[in-house]
């Protein structure tokens, strides 16, 4: 006994890779200790821990930034790389938003501010444990991780029927998700007899093949259970509700980080697993982006509410995305990174304007609150605009530069018909990204769409929703912030390109 004990070895682990993992954990714990504190020190201390934590995350990627090194942590569960480290910069970039986004949130004088920043940052470590996933078993830890955090941030207003129903969605269609996903999963290792991507490449190359039934419906199952995640049509029907019913920070940062996170291991997992079987699954995914590309634009046309109209943009956006996972090469995984950022930067300008707006006027995320924006508040209203012009893809926008390099991977890697199907769903899309520009600078713009019902946001703590937006300086920050980035990186877009060719750099080998 004594022996067979010595003879026990735990997996190599690599700590400094490891470290920005290490560093979130904590912060979430400590963060949760701080919510404990008496009085009112915790509602000030945990939003600054998150910050700190979250920095600090993204200060230990920078320093493991290196182009074209692969490390392997936990004897080769985890990878950290350049395309795990982007989705980690991304993530907790939009983190940190989230956080500022939330400051005055009636959200947190109804759950507790440790929490709800230690559920933040538990979502925050799933998504990095999943763009760095190099085995099944850890795909879909990573995957719950990711996930159940969020189930309850939807419903943390908890004196909101809607919120309470858009967690409630939000676990319910997350869980017929999950199971697909882990069906999937269990299929592929039926086929293939291992867990690690790099055994499942070889054995698909070598011994099984994408035909074998097994590994068919495997594959199959995987991309159904991370299309619900990435909100890609037909899969996509959860979105607009939870979109609309959970608190609007959580709902920006759900926008975003979930959509890097969950296209970072469609990469991983179809690229390096998967990568050698390209030419069977890309037509079925291709065919994918086209619906949701379609879907998601015509959907958005009929929303009054901001919430509805960019989650119903948010599914289109995840169609352009698709495209570039769909060529498979290494051109389409640094596509694919580029438009993800600029993404982030677009969307975040948008919502922090939903956020600062739904505060202060009676008719809440009603596109009527932004009506006549630009003559009562022209510093949120040119970041809507910035937003709206780059997400239908303008010139001078990084959105125009992040489309225009997907269009040229899918030439690029024969799929002509996919890019201009992007064209396509950039031109459906003016139809209501130009209707909230024009409602800021005219005013009302008649259609014919009923109206919601008007709510009144109730004060609370003592502060009112009511006071004017110029009190809400944090929300003003950050949409100007990342307005202005979107614009520079339509100018300047050289950093980012050269951060997205690192990127592309990760996987290089399997080219």
């Amino acid at each position: 006994m004594i022996t067979l004990l010595a003879e026990v070895k735990g997996p190599y682990i690599d700590w400094a890779p490891l470290s920005p993992d290490l560093a979130v954990t904590t912060g979430a714990v400590v963060v949760l200790m701080a919510g404990l504190l008496p009085g009112r020190t915790h509602r000030m201390l945990a939003p600054l821990l998150t910050l700190v934590t979250l920095g600090t995350v993204i200060g230990l990627a920078i320093w493991q930034w290196e182009p074209g090194d692969q490390g392997t942590l936990v004897s080769g569960a985890l990878t950290s790389d350049t395309l795990s480290l982007a989705v980690t910069i991304i993530v907790c970039l939009t983190g940190i938003a989230t956080v500022l986004l939330s400051w005055r949130s009636v959200v947190l004088h109804e759950v507790g501010g440790g929490e709800f920043y230690a559920l933040l940052l538990s979502s925050v470590m799933g998504m990095m444990m999943l763009a760095g996933a190099e085995n099944l078993v850890v795909l879909f830890v990573a995957f719950e991780l990711l996930s159940i955090p969020l189930y309850v941030l939807c419903a943390s207003r908890v004196r909101r029927e809607p919120s309470l129903e858009s967690g409630l969605k939000y676990l319910i269609v997350g869980s017929v998700g999950s199971a697909t996903l882990l069906y999937g999963l269990a299929f592929v290792y039926g086929a293939t007899g291992s867990t690690d991507f790099s055994k499942i490449s070889d054995a698909i190359a070598s011994e099984v093949g994408i035909g074998d039934p097994l590994m068919l419906i495997g594959v199959a199952f995987i991309a159904t259970g991370l299309a619900f995640k990435a909100s890609v049509a037909p899969f996509h029907t959860w979105t607009p509700d939870v979109y609309q019913g959970a608190p609007t920070p959580i709902t920006a940062f759900m926008a975003v980080a979930t959509k890097a996170a969950a296209f970072g291991v469609f990469l991983r997992l179809f690229v390096d697993a998967l990568g050698s079987a390209q030419t069977n699954w890309a037509p079925a995914l291709a065919a994918l982006a086209t619906i949701t590309i379609i879907v998601g634009n015509v959907g958005a046309l009929a929303q009054r509410s901001m919430k509805r109209l960019l989650a119903w943009s948010s599914v289109g956006q995840a169609g352009y995305l698709l495209a570039g996972v769909v060529v498979g090469t290494e051109l389409g995984l640094q596509a694919t990174m580029f438009y993800l950022a600029v993404y982030g930067l677009m969307n975040i300008a948008a919502f922090a304007v939903v956020i600062a707006r739904e505060r202060v006027h009676e008719a809440g995320d009603d596109i009527d609150a932004l009506e006549h924006l630009g003559r009562t508040s022209p510093w949120l209203a040119w970041p809507m605009t910035i937003a709206m012009l780059s997400l239908a893809g303008f010139p001078a926008t990084a959105g125009f530069i992040g489309k225009f390099y997907l269009i040229d991977t899918t030439v690029q890697g024969d799929y002509a018909w996919l890019g201009v199907m992007i064209v396509i769903g950039s031109i459906i899309s003016l139809g209501y990204y130009l209707r909230v520009v024009a409602v800021m600078w005219l005013g009302a713009v008649d259609y014919e769409i009923v109206a919601p019902v008007r709510r009144r946001v109730a004060r609370v703590g003592g502060w009112s929703p009511e006071a004017d937006a110029r009190a809400q300086p944090e929300v003003a920050f950050v949409a100007i912030l990342t307005a202005a980035a979107t614009i520079f990186f339509g100018i300047y877009p050289n950093p980012l390109f050269d951060a997205a060719v690192d990127v592309g750099s990760s996987l290089a080998h399997l080219f």
